[in-house]
Order: structure tokens, then C-alpha cells, then sequence
């Protein structure tokens, strides 16, 4: 039986910077953080299965946010880097596309 995901309070900004880069802004509370993600086109699909990479970015920072403060998460990185930390990512980011 599956849960639904928390739903986060963060406003979360995703803007390209270059083809497979992208920066991440998260604004919650009284702070917020910015971070560099990198995900390539193969990645997008096989994590977001079609969803555009900006839909799927902000939809990885919400699995990370339910699991993490915002100043726990990296500042850069790849983006299948978060089913090393989170072995669950793979089978759980769906949730948080619709």
C-alpha cells in the first residue's frame, strides 16, 4: 500500500542554464536555498518517463524536502545521485509527477 506524499510548503524554482543544467531555488519560511542540478536527457526519461526535465527537477525537490530540510541538500549535483541517498527514488518519484 502506497502513501501519498507530504505536500511541502517550499516554493520551488527551477530555471535552465544550459542544456542538461539547471539551477534550483527553494524559498520557504524565512530562507531559501539554491542548488545546481545536473540531468541529462537519458536520466530525465528513465526517472520522469516523458515529463519535461523542470517538471521532474521540482518534482525531485519535493521527494527530497519531505525527507530533508532545505539546507541539508546539496548545493550541485547529478540527479541520479538522489536514489544513492534515497533507494526509494526510483520507485517513488512517480508519485510526485502527478
Amino acid at each position: 500500500m502506497s502513501t501519498l506524499p507530504k505536500v511541502s510548503s517550499a516554493f520551488i524554482t527551477v530555471a535552465p542554464e544550459s542544456a542538461t543544467t539547471y539551477q534550483v531555488t527553494i524559498t520557504e519560511g524565512h530562507g531559501s536555498t539554491t542548488h545546481l542540478v545536473t540531468a541529462d536527457p537519458g536520466d530525465v526519461n528513465r526517472f520522469g518517463g516523458g515529463v519535461a526535465a523542470e517538471v521532474l527537477i521540482e518534482a525531485s525537490f519535493r521527494f527530497l524536502l519531505d525527507r530533508e530540510p532545505k539546507e541539508s541538500i546539496m548545493g550541485s549535483f547529478d540527479l541520479p545521485v538522489i536514489a544513492r541517498y534515497f533507494p526509494e527514488y526510483p520507485d517513488r518519484i512517480g508519485e510526485y509527477l502527478r
